[in-house]
């Protein structure tokens, strides 16, 4: 108990002055990885280590996944995470936890889903920067883009 508050604490003191943040990338798969939008795992890896040291590189799915999709996701450093129900709860519920409890300096969603804005509200009011990232202009949540520190869309 006391190593987290320690952790917590130094963590809220900031980070020493050349310590690279920690970022957490949790990717919704259904939403995100889609024919129209035509998402490369690659970009999205680049774009979390663009953001600082990855801590934490998750993409979410459902039980309809392809086996060729898990394979090349984990090829690429992803920790794939099947789920039978909604995607949505467990990436929100993980991505809350680990806001939280301070293993990320910064929490990086992508997803065109508005249901991720408490996420990232949450993890403002605890100090972790939060990005959105959307999967092109036209798959962008303004409300998702608006709640977050910062906002970026991948070229399609």
């Amino acid at each position: 108990m006391f190593d987290r508050v320690r952790a917590r604490l130094a963590r809220l003191a900031g980070p020493e002055p050349d310590a690279e943040p920690t970022v957490g990338l949790f990717v919704d798969g259904p939403n995100v990885l889609r024919d129209e939008f035509d998402v490369d795992l690659d970009d999205l890896r680049d774009a979390a280590r663009d953001l600082g040291r990855v801590g934490v590189i998750r993409l979410y799915l459902d039980e309809h996944a392809t086996p060729g999709l898990i394979q090349a996701a984990e090829a690429r450093g992803f920790e794939v995470i099947i789920t039978s129900g909604d995607v949505d709860v467990k990436l929100g519920v993980d991505a809350t936890a680990f806001a939280g409890d301070g293993t990320i300096d910064r929490l990086a969603v992508v997803s065109r889903d508005t249901d991720f804005k408490p996420v990232l509200e949450y993890a403002g009011t605890v100090g972790v920067e939060t990005i959105a990232i959307a999967p092109g202009e036209h798959g962008r949540s303004d409300a998702l883009q608006n709640a977050a520190d910062e906002a970026v869309t991948l070229d399609s």
